[in-house]
This record gives C-alpha cells, structure tokens and sequence, in this order.
C-alpha cells in the first residue's frame, strides 16, 4: 500500500456542464482514474414516479435533472487539492443546487494503478 491512506471520494455534481472541467483539473492534481455515472437525486425521483410526492416537481426543474456521480480511489494528500476543484469550478457546496462531496477510508483495494502504490493482493 501507499505511504498516504486512500480514501474513496464520492462527489455528485448537479451541473453536467461542469463534469469536463473537474475531471480535467483532477488530472492535474494527479488524480487519474474515476467512475462517472449518470444520477438522480431523491425529490427529483420521487417527484414524479410517486404519485403522493408530485407537489415536490414545483421545487425540481420541469425535467429530471442528471448529476454526475464521481467516484475515485485517492491518496489522503489528493483530498483537500480535489475538494478546491470543486469548490472552484461549482462553487460553494454548502449552497442549494451544487452539489455534494465526502469522503471514506478505503481498507483494502484490488486492480489499482500502480500511481496509488496498491499491491496486488489474491482474494
């Protein structure tokens, strides 16, 4: 393993527009590999597959919004630099709309690039 922690870094960012430039400055950080998947948020869903939830469609754009769901393996010193990113390309996450981002320790990891420093390990 490597030197630093790895942790998975979760980010759903509600603007897909903004996709291409987080993940170009990722790599500029060094981060160089993540899944990307299309998402919806729950009132989005729930708004118009449950007949009982419609009035939420009022607060939800008239179609289902797509965020993007970014997950990546990173080393701990790669955290901070990432969350800078986004908070420079999506602004501040604390505000509606943004988006979200956090973190998780990872405690073992199989099929890594070696520029995270995992070791093969049998399973």
């Amino acid at each position: 393993m490597s030197a630093s922690p790895l942790r998975l870094l979760v980010v759903v960012v509600h603007d897909p527009e903004k996709l291409d430039e987080i993940l170009s400055g990722f790599l500029e950080i060094g981060i160089t590999g993540a899944t990307v998947l299309q998402s919806e948020g729950m009132g989005s869903v729930l708004s118009e597959d449950i007949p009982i939830f419609a009035g939420l469609q009022t607060l939800v754009s008239g179609s289902r919004p797509q965020n993007r769901l970014i997950l990546s393996v990173v080393s701990d010193d790669k955290v901070k630099p990432a969350m800078e990113i986004l908070k420079d390309v999506s602004g501040d996450l604390g505000e509606p709309a943004t988006g979200i981002a956090f973190t998780l320790p990872v405690d073992e990891v199989f099929g890594l690039a070696p520029e995270l420093g995992a070791e093969a390990s049998p399973i």
